[in-house]
């Protein structure tokens, strides 16, 4: 697999994402479902926002692996909450989680009216191999 990054401007490499990811001799690619502060028993979490980004970092990180693709092979990412206000403060976690997995990715984040039941955010990514 072949990986391009594409940034036209510096500014963005402070936030943690790219631009544009252009992907070649893709052996896989992996469609994850969105990953939430759901338990292993189907449990959706009533923790604050810092807690289920947290859970669904593990929760996105166990698909991926169980699918046997490496999270620093993630293109793209989306991630919906149901208040960016609350996020901010705790987005280095992901940040970090970012940096720390060197992955290199496309981002989309989204403010939406709710979540399934009591959730407040939600990880969307594409993988390849």
């Amino acid at each position: 697999m072949e990986k391009r990054i594409i940034n036209p401007w510096a500014w963005q490499n402070e936030r943690s994402y790219n631009q544009a990811v252009e992907v070649k001799n893709v052996a896989g690619t992996l469609y994850v479902s969105g990953q939430t502060a759901i338990d292993d028993d189907g449990i959706s979490s009533t923790a604050d926002m810092k807690t289920q980004l947290e859970l669904a970092i593990r929760n996105l990180e166990k698909v991926i692996s169980e699918a046997d693709y490496e999270c620093k092979n993630i293109v793209r990412l989306n991630i919906y909450t149901t208040s960016t206000k609350e996020l901010w403060p705790h987005f280095n976690i992901l940040q970090n989680w970012i940096e720390k997995n060197d992955i290199k990715q496309a981002l989309t984040l989204l403010e939406v009216v709710s979540l399934f039941e009591t959730l407040t955010v939600e990880l969307e990514a594409t993988v390849v191999k």
